[in-house]
């Protein structure tokens, strides 16, 4: 599966997504490759980290490399066939290497936060969505809530939007808005490998996780334009 962690805005948690992805695929027991197509590079920076703190059990656990423009496609079709699953961190805004991400992925998972200038972003994205379909026909497109709100209704207004946006499929998976990913961040782990952890951030995450996983299963898997 090549599984892209997109949007054009920046700031919504693309990188916390993205990481701890490729960390819960290789505690599965995946062959994984992450590929950081971000200008900043946080991905990338995150490994560093991992790699050292995790140096005396074999480092990180998945392999990392820095791809941008055109050889996020060429690069990691290439790539792709030497690994189970690929995960694809793309920068916050409208870029050669993420549309060249969306004519490879199996799945675009778009992170958004309960806020305006989030949600109205999201019809962006649809439109750059739908100018891809022409050449990835095997593309799902899902979004979900990030840093959800503990109380009030920003969520639901939020939610609601969100589905009202054609061609982008509403994921019922939102994680909050909780220090246990700043932490685990920080430390070079997933939200799931932090010594005292947050059991909402763990549950929460390996749920978006499985429903991510299952909609690779589902998918149809057709052939990429070429």
């Amino acid at each position: 599966m090549i599984l892209v962690c997109g949007g054009i805005k920046g700031g919504v948690g693309k990188t916390t997504l993205a990481t701890n992805l490729a960390v819960l695929f290789s505690i599965s027991g995946s062959d994984v490759l992450l590929i950081d197509a971000d200008d900043q590079e946080s991905a990338s920076d995150f490994t560093l980290l991992r790699n050292e703190v995790r140096a005396q059990v074999g480092g990180a656990g998945y392999t990392s490399v820095k791809l941008h423009g055109t050889a996020v496609r060429s690069e990691g079709l290439r790539l792709a066939e030497k690994y189970d699953h690929v995960v694809i961190d793309v920068g916050g805004r409208d870029s050669a290497g993420q549309r060249a991400a969306l004519s490879i992925a199996d799945i675009y998972a778009i992170p958004f936060l309960p806020a305006s200038f989030d949600i109205w972003t999201l019809d962006k994205v649809a439109a750059l969505i739908e100018e891809a379909r022409p050449f990835n026909e095997k593309l799902q497109t899902v979004c979900f809530l990030n840093r959800a709100d503990s109380v009030g209704t920003d969520n639901v207004e939020a939610v609601a939007i969100a589905r009202a946006i054609p061609g982008l499929k509403y994921l019922d998976a939102p994680l909050g808005n909780r220090k246990a990913y700043r932490s685990a961040a920080s430390q070079g782990l997933g939200a799931v490998e932090l010594k005292h952890a947050d059991a909402k951030a763990s549950a929460e995450m390996r749920y978006l996780f499985d429903r991510l996983n299952d909609l690779a299963m589902i998918s149809k898997r057709l052939p990429i334009a070429v």
